[in-house]
């Protein structure tokens, strides 16, 4: 079983550390990222994410 992350932050200046250091931590193995405001429906690292998890997987947020 693998854990995929998603992470996203909501403008360029924003950085992604804190969270990838947090998913890492849950355990997971590859991560997909989104820098985009959260007004925004069109998130292509979440559709990728959910494209990636398997059955038995986890998607960590």
């Amino acid at each position: 079983m693998a854990n995929i992350g998603y992470v996203r932050v909501s403008t360029r200046d924003q950085n992604l550390s804190l969270q990838l250091d947090a998913s890492t931590a849950a355990g997971r193995k590859k991560a997909f990222e989104d820098r985009a405001s959260g007004a925004r429906a069109d998130r292509a690292g979440l559709q990728a994410a959910l494209d990636c998890v398997q059955d038995g997987e986890v998607l960590v947020v």
